[in-house]
């Protein structure tokens, strides 16, 4: 299923489901199928993804810093090659997110959002 959000002030954002539930849960504490964020509570919306993200990536650099070497050459494909399986991080996700939640802040606009 994909989540469509809609803002008078960008164009649309099209996420897979859970994807946009993840950003959902923490700009809003509960993840509904649809639902508004009035212009008047995306500055708030905006904060909590950020702190979200910043967090995320704190400890995303201290699970790197533990990591030892040896770990990260284990994994290799058949012909050798070491894999690369990085897993997308919270803020590649959320970029596009708090670009429409900053356009519509600007021009007070809601976000809208269904399926």
């Amino acid at each position: 299923m994909l989540f469509k959000f809609k803002s008078q002030a960008a164009s649309d954002l099209i996420m897979l489901e859970a994807d946009a539930r993840r950003l959902l849960k923490i700009i809003l504490d509960k993840d509904p199928v649809q639902g508004i964020v009035l212009a008047q509570d995306l500055p708030a919306a905006m904060a909590r993804l950020e702190a979200a993200v910043a967090q995320d990536e704190a400890m995303r650099k201290q699970r790197a810093a533990q990591n030892k070497p040896e770990e990260e050459a284990a994994e290799r494909t058949d012909d050798g090659e070491a894999k690369l399986q990085e897993a997308v991080s919270l803020a590649q996700r959320a970029a596009p997110m708090l670009k429409l939640l900053k356009l519509s802040s600007a021009q007070g606009a809601d976000v809208v959002w269904g399926v």
